[in-house]
């Protein structure tokens, strides 16, 4: 009849009418469907369309809460919600409005507005989560189980906000509300699982030495199956761009992708695989041997004492951060590698570089002086440094950890220190948040005594 609005059916008791959600006739009744607030909600997302107001306040007033475990609808409209895309921010926000969220999530009462101490990211908590949701729905054509992507993305904070580490507290809080949410047992351990694991790949990736055999076996050992692994790595890249800009670049993205290559490896064949061979061209020829790439360094010179320093020394002086650096000696000559990042965003001129690491390892005063000189001026500041010893995290080595302010030259000069106490370096970790460095030392040998280890610890923190 003329004048009477136009409706669409878009889903399951919802229509569209006059460019907004509402329910269909059929479904307000005396005993509404539980499942009808996240069926709604599941639509607006889908179809971009918002929910109208009185739509919104009747199931606020109405929609009776769901059973434990949840119907299979319920379940279904929570997934295709999370997963949505686009659509997914505007609907949970509205959902969020009319009190929809805390009877579906109890536990959101606690998270929401919750503010983020790490000032990298860029929401408070609750909003986090959701993000993390959107940004995993973009992985999802990467895994075997897409709705445990999604679901692991939005619980993988829920451990926030309470006492203890929060990945360790939130695995049996998403665990449970996986359970609650109608998941069978195995499938919840799983979401636990992610929720507890959700920091392994980049931690290991960014401050562990990833041609040593222990670290390999000892990250396929928590994942378990390669199945897990796919799913915490799209986990991984959903949380760092929900995160914020600073939690994440092109080179943290190819060390974790090489950490993930090598434990599938790993998980598909038993057999940890070789670490990478030298580059051929530095192991050959005259010394010394420089060669800049993209976002590495590499330095073939006469072997001597120092060599890792003097090398990180030069990259400091021409505002290159290290991220990585490994030593190694073939043949009586003395490999140094190193991956870089331009420290204020400006590369380096890569003549003047090149020029100043020959004349270093080659042993010229003149850039050593220029190198401590520009240490001195340089020192942290902030918090009181902190060293931790790993003893089992490494195949050949001990591995000394140093938390401490970021500072321009830092690595040099804590290469320096360990070289004067008599300590060999053959890898270092460098990994920065915000403010703050977590820099691994990985130390040749069996381990020192307890002698030696507070000397080397004593000299490492007069050096900071």
């Amino acid at each position: 009849a003329p004048g009477r609005p136009l409706r669409r059916p878009v889903a399951r008791d919802v229509v569209e009418q006059d460019g907004e959600l509402v329910l269909a006739r059929t479904a307000i009744g005396a005993r509404p469907d539980p499942s009808l607030s996240l069926r709604v909600a599941a639509a607006a997302a889908t179809t971009r369309l918002p929910i109208a107001r009185a739509t919104c306040e009747w199931l606020a007033a109405y929609c009776p809460p769901l059973p434990a475990p949840w119907p299979p609808a319920a379940r279904d409209a929570l997934i295709t919600l999370l997963g949505a895309g686009p659509g997914l921010v505007p609907a949970w926000e509205t959902c969020d409005r009319y009190g929809l969220i805390d009877r579906w999530l109890p536990e959101w009462t606690r998270m929401r507005s919750l503010p983020q101490h790490n000032p990298v990211h860029r929401f408070t908590l609750d909003r986090h989560l959701v993000q993390t949701a959107y940004e995993a729905s973009r992985h999802t054509r990467d895994v075997e189980r897409p709705d445990l992507l999604l679901l692991g993305a939005f619980l993988h904070d829920i451990g926030k906000g309470l006492d203890g580490d929060h990945s360790t507290v939130g695995a049996p809080l998403a665990e449970a509300v996986a359970t609650r949410v109608g998941l069978p047992p195995d499938e919840a351990e799983l979401i636990g699982t992610l929720v507890r694991l959700h920091l392994l790949l980049p931690d290991v990736a960014t401050r562990r030495d990833l041609s040593d055999p222990k670290t390999i076996a000892g990250v396929a050992e928590r994942v378990g199956d390669t199945a897990t692994l796919e799913l915490l790595h799209a986990l991984v890249r959903a949380d760092a761009a929900a995160t914020g800009p600073a939690a994440w670049s092109g080179w943290k993205g190819r060390l974790i992708a090489e950490l993930v290559s090598r434990v599938r490896t790993t998980l598909d064949t038993g057999v940890v695989p070789a670490p990478p061979a030298p580059d051929p061209a530095l192991v050959a020829g005259p010394l010394p041997v420089v060669h800049l790439g993209e976002d590495r360094v590499s330095v073939a010179a006469a072997d001597r004492r120092g060599l890792l320093a003097t090398v990180a020394g030069c990259l400091a002086l021409h505002r290159l951060e290290v991220i990585s650096a490994d030593a190694a000696t073939v043949d009586g000559r003395a490999l140094v590698e190193c991956r870089v990042q331009p420290r204020y965003g400006l590369a380096p001129d890569p003549i003047a570089l090149s020029a100043d690491l020959r004349r270093a390892v080659g042993g010229d005063v003149s850039v050593i002086q220029r190198l401590r000189g520009r240490a001195l001026a340089a020192r942290s500041q902030g918090a009181a440094p902190r060293v931790v010893w790993h003893r089992e995290a490494a195949t050949d080595a001990v591995l000394l950890e140093l938390r401490a302010a970021d500072a321009a030259g830092l690595l040099y000069r804590v290469t320096c220190a360990l070289d004067e106490a008599g300590a060999q370096v053959r890898a270092a970790r460098i990994s920065t948040l915000g403010g703050d460095v977590v820099d691994a030392f990985y130390l040749v040998g069996g381990g020192p005594s307890d002698e030696e280890r507070a000397r080397i610890e004593a000299a490492v923190l007069g050096a900071v």
